[in-house]
């Protein structure tokens, strides 16, 4: 079996070639892949945090097929390693037996920050210049260099419980070029053009009462009903958008609750990433619109990187 490192899949999966390949994906929709809800189940653990155990598969015509396996262990921030780790298995097209397994931790970082970047193409204001990131485990830096190939990113403003994990994040930004510093939640909302939130928050953080006309808001950590990185105000003034419908009114945390508290329905999402890479569904038409994108995460997404992944570490 072919052993694919977290720095093969980086080098292999350049962000512009990342973003351009979820959004065909995607436009092709089911006729493309095939992608079922995910599977996932709880895990507890004494003296820790739940882990979530999450399986999610997909599958093309032509018989090639992709499966991610992934634990998240909240307390693995107190160990100094990231909460997701796991390993995506591909299995061969003609005789289904697995012929390679990727580094799933560095190819689901990839893939999150990269349909946050394709949903930033559509909604994130042509000059969108602050990206603030609120967070600091191992998804801020990939949002920052995703979001930097869809929009002018030039100043990174980065919030996290810890001052010294912000500061960190805020170095390797602006060791890379970037105008980057601390924030707190509240001073960055004001200012910001996008802001991305990357959280295993159960509370809210970013109140819509911050939020200025045009902001874009990303929102990509609370991956669970009971997870949420904003208050309902926040979606109450959103147009919102997610990257797919079965999975954000199954599992998003921050939709469900605010919907649960009167402020948002169901029948207001704008669109799913199917329709707006389909040309289906417009994004943006207001400059001065607030857009929320709300994310869980899809097997059509790791299908997408592992096929390019592979292509592109084949072709030398």
């Amino acid at each position: 079996m072919r052993i694919v490192s977290a720095e093969a899949v980086a080098a292999a999966t350049p962000y512009p070639a990342l973003v351009d390949a979820l959004s065909a994906a995607f436009a092709a929709g089911p006729e493309g892949c095939v992608a079922p809800p995910r599977a996932h189940h709880g895990v507890a653990v004494d003296g820790e945090p739940e882990r979530t155990l999450l399986l999610m598969p997909a599958w093309d015509r032509s018989g090639l097929l992709v499966v991610k396996l992934v634990q998240v262990a909240p307390g693995n921030a107190a160990r100094g390693l990231p909460a997701v780790q796991g390993q995506v298995m591909v299995a061969d097209a003609e005789t289904g037996a697995w012929v390679a397994m990727l580094d799933g931790g560095e190819l689901t970082a990839r893939r999150t920050a990269a349909a946050s970047a394709l949903a930033a193409r559509h909604l994130a204001r042509a000059d969108a210049a602050t990206l603030m990131v609120v967070g600091a485990g191992r998804l801020s830096t990939a949002l920052i260099e995703a979001h930097a190939t869809v929009r002018p990113i030039r100043r990174v403003l980065v919030w996290a419980r810890r001052s010294e994990a912000a500061a960190a994040v805020a170095a390797w930004a602006q060791a890379r070029g970037f105008a980057a510093r601390p924030v707190g939640l509240e001073e960055g909302a004001a200012v910001a053009d996008v802001i991305s939130c990357a959280t295993l928050s159960a509370d809210p953080l970013i109140r819509g009462a911050w939020l200025r006309p045009g902001v874009h808001l990303d929102l990509v950590g609370a991956f669970r009903p009971d997870m949420r990185e904003t208050d309902a105000a926040a979606v109450a003034r959103a147009a919102v958008f997610v990257d797919t419908r079965a999975g954000a009114l199954g599992e998003a945390g921050d939709l469900l609750q605010a919907a649960r508290e009167g402020a948002f329905s169901p029948e207001a999402i704008r669109a799913d990433l199917f329709e707006l890479c389909s040309g289906a569904q417009q994004g943006r038409t207001d400059p001065g619109a607030i857009t929320l994108f709300k994310s869980v995460g899809a097997s059509l997404e790791d299908f997408a990187t592992a096929k390019l992944a592979l292509s592109r570490l084949d072709a030398g």
